[in-house]
């Protein structure tokens, strides 16, 4: 039986004991009609599963009370000296072996279905839950806990599916075992029936007290746990190791996690001590059930108001009837324990992404490379519209209005321009950047990529036309290759190494030991920092979109490997239409258009030597940057022939 409810009714009182651990959390829950509706749904595409394993579930229940009244016939023919006892006690022992084989396949049949159906609603749910996670505005992912999510998807889902195994099998299993049983029993002898129910308040009442502990204890070490969990992804993370390698204190840091470690063992001492006690109760009282039985039960068959094989058959009964009765007086916590499962699975697949492709979306034309910008404006999304609190580990989400981001930006690249954006930080460079892959959406106006409003084009046109690369580029904890087919799934490995080759990393790649099955460490860390913005290229040159977004793509690296990452963005830009995100305003200075950028608003706009002869705010940053007094005729000197972003431009003026 799933979960151990079936023939050994007694072991009912484990799951019981699961109940009461999250009762307090649960009690308090209300079902929905809508709720109940959805969860159905779930459950529609495996009813004849469901059906199949109820019907195994009815038998089984049947069997174990049938069982011990064949066992008390047993004792009747035995004890009744009739001539054919012998052929009697044969035929009811078949029997009684009969069904237990009947059982043992039952309880098979009944493991097979529970795993089928369960595992095929965690199936569902988790895909569902992670597909929708992965269409959530990239700021649900600044604002959420990873591992809060995380949990979701693992142990609510878990939690969930046990409506349909455990759970439901467990009430089914129980109300018909308890039926029978105490039918069977009160037609039996209702006198000894009715001594034997006289312990069950004993046992249940300080059951409940020692489940109310556990719940307590059971919380804390779940709160401990995390704690530790979260230690261990920040101090095991490469970023988080090298920061303690370098300013924490290795003996702290040990004694901490040794701290909460051994508040964990203790609990866990003490909910072992707490299960194994309300365990050894329930077979105690049990036990002086069904000494009282055989006491009342003998004294009657001595006088000869019932047989001794009845005193048998009710023993035996007793012991199936008090696993039901304790687990059936907590199945509303069961129950609502796995709705709340459900409401907290529902309640991430509630949200609503802010990033949707529409019924009637029209793909870009290929190869379109003209990028507009239509009095943009844009506020990030509060909290409440993108989070849940349960999510950030907060009591209530923030639902303050933010500030707008963009105030009416508007220009145009032409197909194979370059325009850069440079400004202070903060006056919203990145976030123009992100409205043209639809990172995010505009507040107001319009992002038009080839004529097509970003809004009305279909998500795939999209990602083929718009390659990204950002100063710190991202690679998955796989190989090269896989890193590298992540934007051409159907890529050669002829096409890798001519991607490779024209970032400029080829020859390191053909170095290494495994060459394109070399794992690149979590991050890419194996790798330095123009090695991996190289291999970000690489990926890009693979993907050849028309339109190219660096958003400081060689803010953070050395001259040399600043120089490396320049000659292969250079191959990466040729005769394609880039938008540059830019803090080095050397990188910048042969764009065809420069946007200054300042609170939201294009301030400047204009070539490099003009922008620096109108001593606006980009002649302000130049100064800044460059210690340059009055104009750029010392450039050169002062900074030295920098590598420098240069792409082949039509015959056109600049807008």
């Amino acid at each position: 039986m799933v979960n151990g409810m079936g023939s050994g009714g007694g072991m009912g009182g484990w799951g019981m004991l699961r109940s009461l651990r999250n009762g307090d959390e649960v009690t308090a829950h209300r079902v929905t009609r809508r709720g109940v509706r959805r969860i159905v749904e779930f459950a529609r595409p495996y009813r004849r599963d469901i059906g199949v394993f109820l019907v195994t579930v009815v038998f089984a229940a049947i069997i174990g009370v049938a069982t011990p009244v064949l066992a008390g016939d047993v004792i009747n023919a035995i004890s009744g000296g009739k001539s054919d006892a012998g052929r009697l006690v044969i035929i009811l022992a078949l029997v009684i072996a009969g069904l237990a084989v009947v059982d043992a396949l039952l309880s098979l049949a009944q493991r097979w279905y529970s795993a089928r159906i369960g595992e095929g609603i965690i199936l569902d749910l988790r895909t569902r839950v992670y597909d929708h996670v992965q269409r959530m505005p990239l700021q649900f992912f600044t604002r959420t806990q990873t591992g809060a999510l995380v949990s979701r998807i693992n142990n609510d889902v878990t939690g969930a599916q046990r409506a349909f195994t455990s759970t439901l099998s467990g009430v089914v299993s129980n109300i018909i075992q308890l039926v029978l049983t105490a039918g069977v029993m009160f037609t039996l002898s209702w006198q000894i029936t009715a001594l034997s129910l006289v312990l069950l308040p004993i046992f249940i009442i300080p059951a409940r007290r020692v489940g109310k502990r556990l719940a307590e204890i059971t919380r804390e070490s779940y709160d401990l746990d995390a704690k530790m969990n979260a230690t261990m992804t920040e101090r095991f993370g490469v970023a988080g190791a090298l920061l303690v390698k370098l300013f924490g204190r290795p003996d702290v840091e040990a004694r901490r996690f040794g701290d909460r470690a051994e508040r964990v063992r203790d609990i866990g001492i003490q909910s072992a001590m707490y299960s194994r006690t309300f365990f050894v109760a329930m077979l105690l009282v049990a036990s002086l059930a069904q000494a009282l039985t055989y006491g009342l039960g003998g004294w009657l068959a001595v006088r000869g108001n019932v047989s001794a094989g009845t005193v048998v058959t009710l023993a035996l009964l007793l012991t199936r009837l008090y696993g039901p009765l304790t687990a059936l007086s907590n199945v509303r916590v069961d129950v609502m324990s796995a709705l709340v499962s459900f409401d907290r699975v529902f309640e991430v697949l509630d949200l609503t992404p802010s990033i949707a492709e529409k019924p009637d979306a029209v793909a870009i034309p290929r190869g379109a490379g003209r990028l507009e910008f239509r009095d943009v404006r844009f506020r990030y999304p509060t909290a409440a519209e993108v989070s849940l609190a349960s999510l950030e580990d907060v009591a209530a989400l923030d639902r303050t209005v933010n500030e707008p981001v963009l105030r009416g930006v508007s220009f145009t690249v032409e197909p194979g321009q370059m325009v850069a954006l440079v400004g202070p930080s903060g006056a919203g460079k990145s976030t123009t950047s992100m409205l043209v892959s639809r990172v995010y959406d505009v507040t107001d106006g319009e992002v038009r990529v080839g004529g097509v409003d970003v809004r009305n084009a279909t998500a795939d046109s999209l990602r083929d036309t718009i390659g990204v690369v950002t100063q710190d580029s991202h690679l998955f904890h796989e190989t090269i290759a896989e890193n590298l087919r992540y934007a051409k799934p159907d890529a050669s490995d002829d096409e890798l190494w001519a991607a490779l080759r024209g970032a400029q990393v080829e020859e390191l790649v053909r170095e290494l030991p495994d060459g394109l099955d070399t794992m690149v460490g979590e991050r890419g860390y194996r790798f330095s920092g123009g090695e991996k913005q190289r291999i970000a290229i690489a990926r890009l040159l693979l993907k050849a979109p028309s339109i190219v977004i660096l958003d400081e793509a060689t803010a953070h690296l050395d001259s040399e490997s600043e120089a490396a990452v320049q000659r292969a963005l250079s191959v990466a830009l040729s005769g394609r239409t880039a938008l540059v995100i830019a803090h080095r305003l050397s990188t910048v200075r042969e764009a065809d258009q420069i946007l200054v950028m300042d609170h939201g608003r294009i301030v400047e706009r204009g070539r490099h030597d003009e922008l620096v002869a109108v001593g606006g705010l980009y002649a302000e940053l130049y100064r800044t940057q460059f210690a340059v007094a009055d104009s750029p005729a010392p450039y050169v000197d002062a900074v030295g022939p920098e590598p420098m972003i240069t792409v082949p431009r039509p015959d056109y003026d600049p807008v």
